[in-house]
C-alpha cells in the first residue's frame, strides 16, 4: 500500500475523497495537506483544479482508535487535576462516511464536578480545547472532541434556546435592540441558531 498520493478534482472535498478511495482507508486514519485550492475560472476557461496530498499515518493506535487515545488522554489530565471522575463515551467517528466525521463526545460523571465546568463553562472549554491539541499533535490529524460534564452543555443549550425566544418576542414587542453579555463561541452559535 501507497505511504502517500497526491490526487487532483474540482473540489478540495471531492481530491480527498478520490485518494481515501484509492488508498482505501479512513479520513481519521490520513493526514491531508492542500497544494492548491483550485480555481473556477470565466465561463469555464483558466480553471484549476484542487491539488491535495494525503499521507497515511502510522501514529494512530490500533487498539481503541482516537477515541481510546483521546478517552486516555482525558484521564490522564483528570488524574493530574486530582479529580476523581469516570469518563463515559458518548459517540465516537463512525467509519462509514470520510466526508462528515461525527465527533467524538466525552461525559465526565462523578461528584461535585463545579470545578470542571468553572465560571460560565469556561474551564470546560480549556480542557475540551486541552484534549483536541494533544490528540491532534499525537496523531497530526484534527478530529472533532467535545467534552461534557455531567450533561452541563445539554442544559446551557436548552437554556440558552429559550433566552433567545424570549429575548426575541421582548425585542419585538418593545421594538429596541438587546445586548446579550459576552458568550463562549459555542453558545452565541446556539443563539443564532435558535433565532433564525
Amino acid at each position: 500500500m501507497k505511504e502517500s498520493m497526491e490526487s487532483s478534482a474540482n473540489s478540495v472535498k471531492e481530491a480527498t475523497r478520490r485518494a481515501l478511495n484509492q488508498l482505501g482507508v479512513t479520513r481519521e486514519k490520513v493526514k491531508v495537506t492542500v497544494l492548491s485550492e483550485g480555481k473556477h475560472g470565466i465561463l469555464g476557461l483558466g480553471g484549476e483544479k484542487a491539488v491535495v496530498r494525503v499521507e497515511l499515518l502510522d501514529s494512530v493506535p490500533a487498539e481503541g482508535g482516537i477515541t481510546g487515545m483521546a478517552k486516555g488522554v482525558l484521564e490522564r489530565l483528570l488524574d493530574q487535576m486530582g479529580v476523581e471522575a469516570e469518563v463515559m463515551v458518548l459517540s465516537q467517528p463512525e467509519t462509514g462516511d470520510e466526508d462528515e466525521i461525527t465527533p467524538i463526545a466525552f461525559d465526565i460523571r462523578g461528584e461535585d464536578l463545579g470545578i470542571l465546568i468553572g465560571r460560565r463553562g469556561q474551564t470546560l472549554a480549556c480542557l475540551q480545547f486541552m484534549v483536541r491539541l494533544i490528540v491532534s499533535r499525537q496523531t497530526t490529524a484534527w478530529v472533532p472532541i467535545t467534552v461534557d460534564v455531567e450533561g452541563y452543555r445539554q442544559r446551557r443549550t436548552e437554556k440558552l434556546q429559550a433566552l433567545a425566544g424570549r429575548l426575541a418576542d421582548q425585542v419585538a414587542s418593545r421594538r429596541s435592540p438587546f445586548t446579550l453579555e459576552p458568550m463562549l463561541a459555542y453558545e452565541r452559535r446556539i443563539i443564532h441558531l435558535a433565532l433564525a
